[in-house]
């Protein structure tokens, strides 16, 4: 079965590449007019539009840091502006600054809960004001919005050396289920991809060659993921298939999270 999203706008944030690309240019195959967002990369992010433009879809690309609230609320405008409506929100825009706890700045610590966990809730509360004021549209879709959280498989692996992502990764899915415990009612579904190691640009260094060797001792599937392995469940949660699935963080990583390293130490 082919999903389908004709007649919706999705907004993705930190789409300019890695798996935001990927979820734009899968939201877009399925249909959706697409917002993609980027902070300091508008030339891929033009050039993304532009393709999805030329395979005969609707896109714009449109800049704005996500962890301020005044931009926020423009690249909202925008959205609406362009395409008069919002339906599917994809809060992406994650970044690491990592340090050893005694040496982590507090700038970094903020940059980092800033981006991760508070530009998460700026963007959910837009795209929920918007939802309830634009209401229901009946044929387009079940839900009157679907909000999608990036997490990450961190929200429940510590991780030495990365404090202020992981706990903004907790951070994450406790805001997305308190969000969807807050507004199911409305019939405004929010959940959650939690990726664990996926094959991007930005990690290139630690999934090839023998640091992928090393990796996979953690993976038990065998395999580092693809972008398009995120991309697909983003396309399938913010579809009609997925319309009973609701304040769930959906794990894609071949088993990371099954803490491998006990399999002969139990």
């Amino acid at each position: 079965m082919r999903i389908s999203l004709q007649g919706q706008v999705a907004l993705v944030t930190g789409a300019s590449s890695g798996l935001g690309a990927a979820a734009a240019r899968a939201l877009a195959s399925a249909g959706a007019s697409v917002v993609i967002n980027y902070h300091s990369q508008a030339e891929p992010a033009e050039a993304l539009a532009a393709e999805i433009v030329a395979e005969g879809g609707q896109a714009i690309a449109v800049g704005a840091d996500i962890s301020q609230e005044d931009q926020v609320e423009r690249l909202f405008a925008q959205t609406l502006s362009r395409f008069g409506q919002l339906d599917i929100l994809l809060a992406n825009s994650g970044l690491q600054k990592d340090a050893p706890i005694t040496e982590m700045s507090l700038a970094d610590w903020n940059t980092v809960i800033g981006v991760n966990l508070t530009g998460q809730f700026l963007c959910a509360r837009a795209a929920l004001r918007q939802f309830i004021a634009q209401g229901m549209r009946p044929g387009v879709s079940k839900a009157m919005g679907k909000i999608i959280h990036m997490s990450s498989v961190h929200q429940v692996i510590p991780w030495a050396g990365h404090a202020n992502y992981a706990a903004s990764k907790g951070g994450v899915d406790m805001l997305m289920r308190t969000l969807a415990q807050e507004v199911g009612e409305l019939k405004i579904r929010v959940n959650s991809i939690a990726p664990g190691a996926i094959r991007t640009a930005i990690n290139e260094e630690a999934t090839e060659g023998a640091a992928q060797a090393k990796l996979l001792e953690l993976i038990p599937y065998g395999r580092v993921g693809e972008a398009e392995d995120v991309a697909n469940a983003v396309v399938w949660l913010a579809s009609d298939l997925s319309d009973y699935v609701h304040g769930t963080s959906l794990v894609i990583d071949g088993g990371m999270s099954l803490y491998p390293e006990f399999r002969d130490n139990g």
